[in-house]
């Protein structure tokens, strides 16, 4: 039961008052602007109310004594609570100290003091029994007794009808608060937060084993590769062989390929020149030589000098994509060998804290020498041609190849211009039936048949450029091979292979390459082996590893016990609602049929499915609190696309008596009035809190309703103590005790003794 409030420096009550509450019902009373709301703000200001906005002000200094004319402003305000303890309603629950973390309350004390003070330097103070506490201790002890800052016992004019407004979430949210599930929504809380804790130290040892099994994989390895790089090296030399004499085999062919092909066209390019003299001496002789002719001979000589210019091009373009392919290769190759020296600078230093560990043992120490030279020996093989270097020269190869081609397009035009004005000088020829005639059509036939024949040897000899690179790289490739297996490959040439490697498709010999490509490195990863302390080392990180398990699983047991209870509590929080719905209709109906003489009114559980838009939102504390759940945590999904979601909530059904008029939106305002008033004396009778403020609730209501309304104000009082802040007669007359407030030209609100006759003229 509520004993007393007393109120210092806050807001109007720049004096200190003290409100004693010695009856079940207290009204309070006074004119608009007496300061009469300010004492329900100074309960939800006590009780841990954090929204200034709520409690009318801006800024935490808006809500202490900002002075007068006669009166300086304070620097705190003050706000203390008292309540009665003596059937120890708040045994369940103790506070602790928050300097000393010694229990401050219990069964032991027969009041409950709750005070609160905020400073002008926006500093807060929360007191229980006298002792320094945080806020969490004090909502955490009021929520036992179905307390709180705000919710279904501090009810105000503005908010009587916030009930009905609401949309089905925030309705669902309000009655949850109300039947005091907020202890489960903080064990559930605190669930969440031990889980997020617990994944966060699996995520750790995860981290820790991930960051171990390289390590562990690398020793395995070292354990296994000395018997594991002879075996390799075995496989890599008879697959070089192979390599190697296929490559042989296909570059042999291809030569004389080439050859075969090559030199008949040269043969009939030399008959065509020689055929091409003689028919132009005959038409040199011919005594109806004309200007015609003359012409055309000369045509042909442009089209020869512009074919051979073309010609040029081409094996310049030729070039140029030899010496990008060879480029590329030599990338390729730097790529693979630069992964090669990452993996041998590894197994150097590795070879030097080997070596420094066994420093004891000589002969081993001449063994990792060996490893270091060849290593070392092997390195300065590689290509050390910068990527860089051969990139950009790929680049500007690529772009002498563009001009080259334009270059190219350019004389095809000239060439089909040519080509043309010969045909149409060809055509006037043909008309003449002189002896030149036969001359003329062997000069063309010739002509055609020396384009193609040149054409031929020039695509033969870009084929030749390309095997000349084909030709060097395998070259290299042997010397590679000396370097890395010795004398294993020597002799490859007398090999014999099962297939003839002249057939097969060359992309199957590309293929051979890469593999052997990656085998050299796996071979050269090979190459360091350890001994017995790499074998030691990769016990000791199994054992390390193998607690690492046993702790993993230590905590994804305790992460499912925690997923158990974290269901239970939802469960608990389902079946609680549910039960305290059927409550609250029961207790709806009641005072709904009370206030309008009949009808219906219940709440159902309903399911809406809603499209979450995109959240902007600026700076300030309404638009904040409007992106908040009901537990006070921030939505995570600010700017995330449209999505449909389904929300549960409450709707509210009502039927009034002898009217047709169905649902909140067909009310009129005094309907609406009665509705949420029965639905919050409903709510409030589920799980009764101590006491109840209701602050003007009674404002909209006529004579005939306030009377109702006084009826269900003694309703209600035989569950909780009513503190009624009225301006009605007939709610006024339902009091044991009556508060006045009034407010002098000093602006100070005061406390008056006053009787009931006097309390009504003041409300009037």
């Amino acid at each position: 039961m509520l004993k007393s409030l007393e109120i210092s420096g806050f807001k109007s009550f720049a004096k200190k008052t003290e409100l004693n509450f010695k009856s079940k019902v207290t009204a309070i009373v006074g004119p608009n602007g007496s300061g009469k709301s300010n004492v329900a703000e100074a309960f939800r200001f006590c009780l841990g109310e954090q929204s200034i906005k709520s409690m009318r002000g801006k800024r935490g200094e808006d809500l202490i004594w900002n002075g007068s004319t006669d009166v300086s402003r304070a620097n705190r305000a003050q706000v203390k609570i008292i309540l009665d303890n003596t059937k120890n309603f708040f045994s369940g629950m103790g506070s602790f100290s928050a300097t000393s973390k010694k229990s401050v309350l219990g069964g032991d004390f027969e009041e409950v003091i709750i005070e609160r003070v905020v400073n002008r330097d926006g500093g807060n103070e929360y007191y229980l029994n006298g002792s320094l506490v945080r806020l969490k201790d004090v909502i955490e002890l009021l929520s036992q007794a179905h307390i709180g800052a705000s919710g279904h016992h501090i009810i105000s004019q503005g908010e009587a009808d916030r009930i009905l407004s609401a949309n089905i979430k925030e309705r669902k949210e309000m009655i949850e608060d109300a039947l005091g599930l907020k202890i489960y929504q903080y064990k559930r809380e605190e669930s969440e937060r031990k889980l997020l804790k617990t994944e966060e130290n699996i995520k750790q040892v995860e981290s820790l084993r991930r960051e171990i099994a390289p390590h562990i994989r690398f020793l395995k390895k070292q354990v296994e590769k000395v018997e594991k790089a002879e075996e390799l090296r075995l496989k890599l030399s008879k697959f070089y062989r192979e390599y190697l004499k296929r490559e042989k085999i296909y570059l042999e062919s291809q030569r004389e390929q080439i050859d075969a092909e090559k030199n008949p066209a040269l043969k009939k390019l030399g008959e065509l020149e020689k055929e091409m003299e003689k028919a132009k001496e005959v038409l040199n002789r011919s005594s109806k030589k004309d200007e015609k002719s003359e012409e055309l001979i000369e045509i042909e000589n442009k089209i020869k000098s512009e074919r051979d210019g073309k010609d040029r091009l081409y094996r310049e373009v030729g070039k140029i994509e030899g010496e990008i392919t060879a480029n590329e290769r030599s990338i390729e190759k730097i790529k693979m060998e630069q992964k090669s020296e990452e993996s041998k600078t590894v197994l150097l230093k590795e070879v030097e804290e080997l070596e420094r560990e066994i420093s004891t043992y000589s002969e081993i120490i001449k063994i990792i020498e060996k490893i270091r030279n060849f290593i070392a020996g092997h390195k300065a093989n590689f290509n050390d041609k910068n990527i860089d270097e051969l990139v950009r020269a790929n680049q500007t190869l690529e772009d002498n190849k563009r001009i080259l081609e334009e270059k190219i397009k350019s004389l095809d035009v000239v060439l089909n211009e040519f080509a043309l004005k010969y045909q149409e000088i060809k055509n006037s020829i043909e008309k003449d039936k002189d002896s030149g005639r036969e001359a003329e059509k062997n000069i063309f036939r010739i002509s055609s048949e020396q384009s193609e024949v040149r054409n031929k040897i020039e695509f033969l000899k870009e084929r030749e450029r390309r095997l000349s690179i084909e030709e060097n790289d395998w070259k290299r490739e042997i010397q590679e091979g000396g370097v890395l297996l010795g004398t294993a490959i020597v002799g490859f040439e007398s090999d014999n292979l099962e297939v003839e490697a002249t057939k097969e498709n060359r992309d199957k010999q590309e293929e051979r390459r890469r593999e052997l490509e990656k085998m050299k490195i796996r071979l050269e990863e090979l190459g360091g082996a350890g001994g017995a302390e790499v074998t030691k080392e990769y016990k000791e990180t199994l054992e390390r590893d193998e607690f690492l398990i046993k702790e993993l699983e230590d905590l994804k047991k305790s992460a499912e016990s925690l997923e158990i209870l974290i269901k239970e509590l939802l469960e608990k929080l389902d079946i609680e609602f549910k039960q305290g719905i059927e409550k609250i209709n029961k207790s709806f109906y009641e005072f709904f049929s009370l206030m309008f003489g009949g009808g219906e009114a219940k709440l159902e559980v309903v399911k809406e499915k809603r499209k979450r838009k995109k959240l902007e939102f600026e700076d300030d504390e309404s638009s904040e609190e409007s992106i908040r759940t009901s537990n006070g945590s921030m939505l995570d999904n600010l700017g995330e696309e449209d999505e449909e979601k389904t929300e549960e909530g409450i709707d509210i059904s009502v039927s009034l008596p002898r009217k047709r008029t169905k649902g909140l939106d067909m009310l009129s305002g005094g309907e609406r009035a009665l509705t949420s008033i029965a639905l919050l004396f409903a709510i409030s009778q589920v799980n009764p809190p101590p006491f109840i403020i209701l602050d003007e609730t009674d404002a909209a209501l006529d004579e005939a309703n306030s009377k109702k309304y006084g009826d269900m104000i003694e309703s209600l009082s035989k569950v909780s103590q009513l503190i009624l802040i009225t301006h009605n007669r007939e709610t006024m007359s339902r009091a044991g005790v009556i508060y006045g407030i009034t407010m002098g030209k000093d602006g100070i609100s005061r406390l008056l003794s006053i009787a009931f006759d006097e309390a009504v003229a003041v409300a009037k």
